[in-house]
């Protein structure tokens, strides 16, 4: 096993460490996998117990290829096992399963019962409602959505309610801590955690009680970290106890994947492992087994320019390949057009359409590639949700449904509910059932209130420009101001908002009121074209942070222009500025065979076009390895 004919030379020194502390730099495609299985299979062969071997990812998907490979490889040759038929295997699985182990075998020293409910986002939602409620706040004052990001954003950082109030230091803060407090109640009553809970209380047990904490050292004494550059402050303190006296942790990660900051992420983690164990053994992988010479060439380069890093560069016995596209457009339809076109002629000619993935920066970009992938009849899926089917989205088109047809009973609820007016359900099942003059006094003036706001957008929707009526539907309804605060999903959620203005302003040039039925009809129609819970044959288009982990033949990354990718917010800070690159550097090896650079010129941003200068990505790359086209020659359309 040590030997496996398969590995190179630095995996196989990967696989044949055992003892004490091990770091593995793994870059991109260099098959970290590969390296954990066969050394967990190699453990095994030299006598440990399986069940004594922890191995630890971060989703469900890495965990389960883990776990298969590790099963073929110790089962496909009993000669590998000392045991004629192992009755045990290793823990594999995500941090909340190694969590949830930990709550469940210690639960009544956790305060919970052997049988506890997971509250998932909306449960969450739901409760702290409830939450802000009891504390008299007004939920348009104090959203859940904020509540909640704030207690995620503490616990991820191993604080929990207790000192997130003791260190309070304005109102909001002491207002948080109260819906916190009665958050905390609510989920003792229903006997419930929530995923950070998970986290955070079994990282406490271990924290707080030395016997746990010895059973666990004893329980899993080979811990086994994947992607250890994502941990954030909880997952860090949590493999550190497990790890103990015993010190035998090998962790996997790669400095330059580091794109995670916003979820709590620290790269501190992984730079400083060998302050941590300071007689760690570092080994370096850096033979990639994925992408040409010329798509390394480039993101070496790119990612060189990062000073938080350690030295590493990839390569690889691969083909020199072809170089790299580099394209410029008037404007973000002719660029969607150029990639539609592009991958439907790849598809043509033997690339399977699974094969290519369209990567973008922000979830807005999707709208106008999926509108050029409709016209021109290539399919495709959206790894996420499509842009119509985004509940922000859905929210401000229910106001414009409810505009136009005041009978729609499920437009009518899916309005009132966002953002939140203060109707309860009594008074809408009233309004429903049409008892409106069985309303007390303060009920009627609300539905009053409401319905004098959507006749004001019924006004607009007649008389002004599509655009303009779309804009002011989402300004008057509360939407804007409900995400305008807010911290990066917010922020998200207001980009897809400002897209919805962009693409009404399509229908500009029909009569007011025609241009609207128009829109809504589109959204109708491109809303039931993929069901996303199944696998499909297609283009695959996702963000770039949803493509981490991924490998496809022909890559093609868009909206490369300096504000959007890198993006703006992150021009004055050096270290988001470096993360930017990261992600750079992620997109660009995901490509195997080819990867296609594009940008536009010009971009419609919440209904202004703006002149934009193509991303510094691009224009470092050198001219050696990309190859420009000439948006002259190419005949696409371009849509204003």
């Amino acid at each position: 096993m040590k030997n496996a004919p398969n590995l190179n030379a630095a995996q196989q020194k990967a696989v044949a460490h055992k003892e004490g502390a091990l770091l593995i730099l793994a870059g991109a495609g260099a098959g970290k996998t590969r390296v954990i299985t066969h050394r967990i299979a190699n453990l095994i062969v030299e006598g440990v117990p399986p069940e004594k071997i922890l191995a630890v990812t971060f989703t469900n998907k890495a965990a389960r290829e883990m776990r298969d490979r590790m099963r073929k490889l110790i089962h496909a040759d009993l000669s590998l096992s000392p045991y004629d038929t192992p009755k045990t295997e290793p823990f594999v699985g995500t941090f909340h399963a190694v969590c949830l182990e930990i709550l469940k075998t210690f639960h009544d020293r956790a305060g919970l019962p052997k049988r506890f409910t997971i509250y998932d986002r909306a449960d969450s939602t739901k409760a702290v409602r409830q939450a802000i409620e009891a504390s008299h706040f007004d939920p348009k004052q104090l959203e859940p959505r904020r509540v909640i990001g704030v207690m995620s954003r503490y616990k991820g950082k191993a604080v929990g309610r207790e000192e997130y109030l003791n260190n309070a230091s304005s109102y909001i803060d002491e207002a948080i801590a109260e819906v916190w407090e009665k958050y905390d109640a609510i989920l003792k009553k229903e006997k419930a955690v929530d995923f950070d809970d998970i986290l955070l209380r079994a990282y406490e047990l271990l924290r707080n009680h030395a016997d746990i904490r010895a059973h666990f050292e004893n329980a899993w004494q080979y811990i086994h970290v994947d992607e250890y550059q994502d941990t954030n402050r909880v997952q860090y303190g949590l493999v550190k106890m497990l790890a103990g006296s015993r010190g035998n942790i090998a962790v996997v990660g790669d400095i330059d994947q580091n794109i995670y900051s916003w979820r709590g992420a620290s790269i501190d983690h992984i730079m400083n492992f060998e302050r941590d164990y300071p007689d760690a053994e570092v080994i370096v992988l850096a033979e990639n087994y994925r992408s040409t010479k010329t798509i390394l060439a480039v993101a070496n380069d790119a990612i060189a320019k990062n000073i938080e890093r350690r030295e590493k560069e990839l390569y690889t016995a691969n083909e020199e390949g072809e170089k790299i596209i580099v394209a410029g457009f008037p404007d973000e339809m002719s660029e969607a057009r150029y990639i539609a076109r592009e991958a439907k002629y790849l598809a043509n000619y033997g690339v399977k359409a699974d094969e290519i993935a369209v990567l973008y920066r922000a979830n807005f970009q999707s709208r106008v590639l999926e509108e050029a992938f409709l016209k021109d009849g290539v399919p495709y899926q959206v790894l996420g949700t499509r842009f119509f089917e985004r509940k922000e989205v859905k929210d401000a088109l229910s106001y414009l449904r409810l505009s136009l047809n005041p009978d729609s009973t499920a437009d009518l609820v899916r309005a009132i509910a966002t953002p939140s007016r203060g109707i309860g359900k009594v008074t809408l099942a009233k309004v429903v059932a049409g008892k409106t003059d069985e309303l007390p006094g303060a009920a009627k003036t609300k539905m009053n209130d409401f319905w004098s706001l959507i006749a004001r957008i019924t006004k607009r929707i007649e008389s002004e420009k599509t655009s303009e009526a779309v804009r002011y539907a989402i300004v008057e309804s509360g939407l804007w101001k409900l995400f305008e605060k807010g911290g990066a999903e917010e922020e998200e959620r207001l980009l897809n908002l400002k897209e919805l203005v962009t693409v009404a302003g399509k229908y500009d040039i029909y009569p007011a009121g025609e241009g609207m039925v128009r829109l809504l009809e589109e959204a109708a129609l491109q809303s039931d074209q993929d069901e996303l819970e199944k696998p499909k044959e297609g283009v695959k288009l996702m963000t770039v942070h949803a493509a981490k982990g991924l490998e496809f033949e022909r890559v093609f990354i868009t909206g490369l222009e300096d504000g959007l990718f890198p993006h703006e917010r992150d021009a004055a800070d050096d270290v988001d500025a470096e993360e930017e690159r990261r992600l750079f550097y992620v997109a660009l090896t995901r490509a195997k065979k080819k990867a296609y650079l594009t940008y536009a010129m010009t971009r419609r941003i919440f209904g202004t076009r703006v002149v934009n200068m193509p991303s510094e990505f691009v224009t470092e790359i050198d001219p050696a390895f990309a190859e420009v086209v000439m948006v002259e020659n190419a005949q696409y359309e371009t849509i204003d």
